[in-house]
């Protein structure tokens, strides 16, 4: 289970939590413009835009987690489970494998309204990168400094939904996760005023009172509430390190500890990674479940034109910092 939010002070931040029981072996990827993309049924680009994210990489393919383009253009996936649909080829679409969508996005798209353009001539393939990678059942938010949207490939075929929050997680499917927002229209950052009734002599006994009814558990729609109202009331100030740790601070009220959600097999699910990247600068920021320092990767700092992909595996060790 995931979760991805935007937030913009001076410039746009974008990332996510990556919430699971294992990691594949993810590194911080940047893909140069002269790295040949191959894809199943578009053919190759040579040159594209530059990325940065995360990645899984396999075969000398980087299967990104999250993006962020050159460009300032952001993406990432999200578990999506029992309500992702892929189809087989369609003569009329762009027939795009489902882990080209970020590349296929990323490497030619300025804008969310570019990116919208097309995904409305898509069609999701239901191929996997190999035999020994199952097909990911995901949906995904596309994100620059003015607007977001949702993607979800499900069975009456391509849903894009306008995100006036900037948030996604996982199921139910967004316009129930936003939907469900009606619930909680309630909720305040500030104390509340006694409505309950006339007569009574009510007293507000704490601070944080005006955002009770906050939903406090993992479940995936909780999240959403929780992360939206974290988001949406958040005040920082609008330098790059006060911003950084304000976006860290939003993703870390859904941050999944190990023994709190046991799977089946007996493995606990983990926030493995908490991203924020830059959009603007293109700086990549990360940290682990177990390195809580913030490490940052500068896109810029490398060749863009290169033809070979730059990655760093994640520190995760603690970094603590003795002060006597």
């Amino acid at each position: 289970m995931c979760t991805a939010a935007t937030y913009k002070t001076k410039d746009f931040y974008f990332g996510r939590t990556l919430d699971y029981e294992f990691s594949y072996g993810d590194e911080v990827t940047i893909t140069p413009r002269n790295y040949p993309f191959h894809f199943k049924e578009k053919g190759s680009k040579e040159t594209h835009y530059a990325l940065i994210g995360m990645a899984y990489i396999t075969e000398n393919y980087p299967l990104y987690y999250d993006a962020v383009n050159e460009k300032g253009l952001a993406m990432a996936g999200l578990n999506f489970v029992g309500n992702a649909h892929y189809n087989d080829k369609m003569e009329d679409k762009d027939n795009i494998a489902q882990f080209e969508f970020i590349p296929w996005i990323l490497s030619q798209c300025t804008t969310v309204k570019e990116a919208r353009a097309l995904v409305e001539q898509i069609n999701l393939l239901n191929v996997p990168f190999s035999d020994k990678l199952p097909l990911a059942q995901l949906h995904w938010i596309i994100s620059d400094k003015e607007e977001s949207i949702t993607v979800e490939s499900v069975q009456e075929g391509i849903k894009i939904y306008d995100n006036p929050v900037g948030v996604l997680t996982n199921n139910p499917p967004f316009d129930i996760q936003m939907f469900a927002l009606n619930n909680y229209m309630g909720l305040s950052a500030k104390s509340p005023e006694v409505s309950f009734a006339k007569g009574l002599n009510l007293n507000k006994y704490s601070r944080g009172m005006g955002a009770m009814g906050l939903p406090g558990d993992l479940s995936s729609q909780s999240r959403f509430i929780r992360v939206a109202f974290t988001k949406m009331n958040s005040i920082s100030g609008d330098g790059e390190k006060e911003s950084v740790s304000q976006f860290f601070h939003i993703l870390n009220s859904v941050d999944q500890q190990r023994g709190c959600c046991e799977l089946d097999d007996g493995k606990y699910e983990i926030t493995l990674y908490t991203s924020c990247c830059n959009t603007d600068k293109g700086v990549y920021y990360y940290t682990t479940y177990n390195n809580h320092q913030i490490t940052a990767i500068d896109m810029h700092k490398e060749n863009l034109d290169g033809d070979k992909l730059i990655h760093y595996p994640l520190i995760t060790d603690e970094q603590i910092n003795m002060q006597n």
